[in-house]
């Protein structure tokens, strides 16, 4: 298969929806390679090098990629639906895609010789992690101390990226007008870096999200962006739609899709299972069980209210603001909401759904014990964190909440 990317006017619904069909497709087409690489994934700990490839053949790193750079620039709807997809096949593939397609969202920032330079191939892949440093501003741009970690999807990444604070030449911090730190994301050719190994976990193992430090790096002032134009959704240097929401909708948007699909993968699995189980002690199928055939049904309506809600969350919310040009907090506060629910509904649905499948999940070679690691890893990032239901909360009530993770 030829890389090629899918093209579709800004507005056309029916022409989105096919782009997504075509992507989806695609991926169902890396199915098979992709289901049989899961125990090699587990094991080494990120993505052999023949999955990556198919994936790059097939454009899913180009997903919210502008079309001048041959992106396929998916609305959100038509986009988590794709990483959900993966993630019933295997949860870190998906997280490496969603990841590293929300860092690809700042190719809408830069200038677009930059925006080629950094993505403009294939291979062009960007990776990036939270941790501590500094970038103190020397003519030209800035000298980028700082050490790293969480940065999933980094070992087939090309670039890499930090979001740091900047001081001045004479070490005193940069402020904006209310006192808060000016932040700036760093981008930098993945080459500049030194690694460390720190990813040994209980599940996501295969993202490879490891440490990685920088000292005394410079970074030219072209390949740096202001925090705060990836996240507020403001103006872009791309007119696309996608580009006025934040990349941070779109990492909630798409970590949600990789819990529902890891719930969707194991409620599958657990429906084959109990069509031929029969528990020690009893005398019937677990499928004619009554609890079981409760269970699932139960299951079955969580999944799809939770999915239903995330997915008609961002088509209300991208057609108003193709009317408005812009997204309001209310908005920014649905998408957390929704999302952070889809999260925890994931997880609840698979803790019954391996309570139910009894000592048969707790084997490794079965398809239940991997989607338990995963899909609990998932709760505990950033993504999953209870606080969002706090913060959505303080919102609806009138309260000052904090909205640095919208």
């Amino acid at each position: 298969m030829v890389l090629t990317s899918v093209r579709r006017a800004s507005g056309s619904r029916e022409t989105a929806d096919a782009a997504a069909g075509d992507y989806l497709a695609r991926v169902q087409g890396i199915a098979p390679a992709l289901a049989a690489a899961g125990d090699e994934i587990d094991r080494r700990r990120e993505l052999p090098e023949a999955i990556v490839e198919a994936l790059i053949e097939r454009g899913l790193f180009r997903l919210l990629l502008p079309h001048s750079l041959d992106g396929a620039e998916l609305l959100p709807a038509q986009y988590i639906p794709i990483i959900e997809a993966v993630a019933k096949i295997d949860a870190s593939t998906a997280w490496c895609l969603n990841q590293n397609s929300g860092c690809s969202m700042t190719a809408a920032l830069l200038a677009p010789e930059i925006a080629r330079e950094i993505f403009g191939g294939p291979h062009g892949i960007l990776a990036w992690g939270p941790g501590p440093g500094e970038a103190r501003v020397t003519p030209g741009g800035y000298r980028v101390t700082a050490t790293w970690s969480f940065a999933s999807g980094s070992q087939h990444a090309s670039w890499l990226g930090c979001h740091v604070p900047i001081v001045e030449a004479d070490g005193t911090p940069r402020l904006r007008t209310d006192g808060t730190p000016v932040v700036r994301t760093m981008l930098f050719p993945k080459s500049s870096t030194e690694f460390c190994d720190i990813w040994h976990t209980i599940g996501l193992r295969g993202t490879a999200s490891n440490q990685y430090s920088v000292k005394d790096l410079f970074v030219p002032e072209a390949y740096s962006v202001d925090v705060l134009s990836r996240r507020d959704g403001g103006p872009t240097r791309e007119e696309g739609l996608l580009y006025r929401f934040s990349s941070l909708s779109l990492y909630a948007g798409g970590f949600a899709g990789v819990a529902l699909g890891i719930a969707r993968g194991m409620l599958g699995h657990f429906i084959e299972l109990a069509r031929d189980k029969i528990p020690r002690g009893a005398r019937n199928t677990l499928r004619n069980n009554n609890v079981i055939q409760s269970q699932v049904a139960q299951a079955e309506a969580r999944l799809s209210s939770a999915r239903g809600w995330l997915l008609q969350s961002f088509e209300t919310i991208t057609a108003a603001v193709a009317q408005r040009g812009h997204i309001t907090l209310d908005e920014r506060m649905n998408i957390r909401l929704a999302s952070t629910f889809a999260i925890h509904t994931g997880v609840e649905v698979v803790d019954v759904l391996y309570q139910a499948a009894g000592a048969t999940a707790i084997f490794n070679e079965n398809p239940f014990e991997r989607r338990f690691r995963d899909v609990h890893s998932v709760a505990q990032q950033l993504q999953g964190r209870q606080q969002h239901f706090e913060t959505v909360g303080q919102h609806l009530m009138g309260l000052e909440p904090d909205t640095g993770w919208l």
